[in-house]
């Protein structure tokens, strides 16, 4: 069965994982990425524009579906190899989160809707994914 994922990270880091068919959660961890199957679907959330940076983005930032069956591990060199899986991205353009707080089956009435962002991963309805999906433009292959 299919899931819905959303992640957390940097826009500059989303930026780089578009650009090259990747994603990375976590800070490279494995673990986080074997929970995540072939043909899940997957969006970004960026709460900041760059990783160093405090000022805020708030929006969901990418959207795709997993495409290959197991993390693998990429050498980004001075010692730091994290754990990637494969994603087809889908044309997109960005969404801000607050505009969607109150129809999110995650957030909607939550004063604290932000707290399972820091886990850096987490499952989401087929609903949310389709709200989040519709406030992009974008459309899932199979869609």
């Amino acid at each position: 069965m299919t899931q819905n994922w959303i992640a957390v990270a940097s826009a500059d880091h989303v930026q780089r994982g578009r650009e090259a068919g990747f994603m990375q959660v976590c800070h490279g961890k494995a673990a986080p990425l074997h929970r995540i199957k072939p043909a899940d679907r997957i969006v970004y959330y960026s709460p900041v524009l760059d990783f160093n940076s405090k000022k805020k983005l708030q929006a969901f930032t990418a959207i795709g579906v997993v495409k290959n069956k197991e993390p693998y591990p990429f050498d980004m060199g001075g010692g730091f190899v994290p754990f990637r899986r494969d994603v087809l991205w889908m044309a997109a353009h960005e969404a801000p989160i607050k505009a969607l707080l109150d129809t999110l089956e995650f957030s909607a009435g939550a004063r604290n809707w932000g707290y399972q962002f820091r886990f850096g991963i987490f499952s989401i309805s087929d609903h949310d994914m389709q709200v989040i999906a519709a406030a992009m433009g974008a459309r899932f292959p199979d869609a």
